[in-house]
C-alpha cells in the first residue's frame, strides 16, 4: 500500500501566515504600527517596555501584547505603568507566540484609540523568526551580557528584524563586550539594520529609541 506523507508544521504555519494576514489588515486599516519585540530571555525586553511606557504614555498612546512561557509577571510589571489593559499571552510551554493569540488579543483594544501596538515575545532567539504575527516589523533586543556573535549564531532573526536595540550599555564597564564588533556581526547579517543603543537605567539612556519609536508614529512603518 502506498503512503502519504503529511508534512504538518508545512500546514501548521500555512495557517499562521494566513490569520499573519488578518492581524496585519485590521491594524493597517486602524493605521496602527506594531513591532514585534524578541530576544534571548534576559535581555531587557520588559524593563524596555516599563521605561517607554512610564515616560511615553502621557504622549502616545501604546498598546501591549506581552507573552510568556508560564506567568503573567511581565504583563503585570507593566501594568502598573499604563491605564490601558495589558494583553498577557500564557504559551504553556510554547516557546513563541502565533498570530491567533495576536489576532485574539488585539479584539480588545480599540485600535482606533492607539498610536503604535508592541508584542512582546517570548525570549527565545529561534522559534519566534519563523513566526509571523501580523507586526510591520521585528526589533532584535541584544543585551551586552551576551556574546557579540550572538548575530552569526542566530541569523535568521538578524536576517528577518528592522533594527537591533542593544540593551544595558550600562553594564560595559564590567562585561568584556565591544559594541563595534557585536554591531558588525549584526551587519554582516543584514546590512539594513537599523542600530538603536540603550540603557534603561541611565536618564539619557532611552533617548536613540525614543527617537526611533516617534519616528514610526509619526510616518508609519513602511508597509
Amino acid at each position: 500500500m502506498a503512503v502519504r506523507t503529511i508534512d504538518v508544521r508545512e500546514r501548521v504555519m500555512a495557517r499562521n501566515d494566513e490569520i499573519a494576514g488578518q492581524v496585519r489588515a485590521r491594524l493597517q486599516a486602524a493605521q496602527v504600527p506594531a513591532l514585534n519585540l524578541v530576544s534571548s530571555p534576559g535581555a531587557g525586553k520588559t524593563q524596555l517596555l516599563e521605561r517607554t511606557l512610564a515616560d511615553l504614555g502621557s504622549e502616545l498612546a501604546l498598546a501591549v501584547v506581552t507573552g510568556d512561557v508560564q506567568t503573567q509577571n511581565d504583563a503585570d510589571r507593566l501594568a502598573r505603568h499604563t491605564d490601558r489593559l495589558v494583553q498577557a499571552v500564557v504559551t504553556h510551554g510554547a516557546c513563541h507566540l502565533d498570530a491567533r493569540q495576536v489576532l485574539t488579543a488585539i479584539e480588545a483594544i480599540d485600535l482606533a484609540a492607539t498610536d503604535l501596538l508592541f508584542i512582546e515575545n517570548v525570549g527565545n532567539l529561534v522559534c519566534p523568526a519563523n513566526w509571523d504575527l501580523g507586526e510591520d516589523a521585528k526589533v532584535v533586543l541584544f543585551s551586552v551580557t551576551e556574546g557579540e556573535d550572538k548575530p552569526v549564531k542566530y541569523p535568521t532573526m538578524f536576517e528577518r528584524a528592522r533594527a537591533v536595540v542593544l540593551t544595558k550599555l550600562d553594564l560595559l564597564p564590567y562585561v568584556p563586550f565591544q559594541v563595534d564588533r557585536a554591531v558588525a556581526f549584526a551587519l554582516q547579517v543584514n546590512p539594513n539594520l537599523e542600530i538603536v543603543r540603550t540603557s534603561a537605567l541611565t536618564p539619557d539612556g532611552m533617548a536613540s529609541w525614543y527617537g526611533f519609536v516617534r519616528s514610526l508614529v509619526r510616518v508609519g512603518v513602511p508597509r
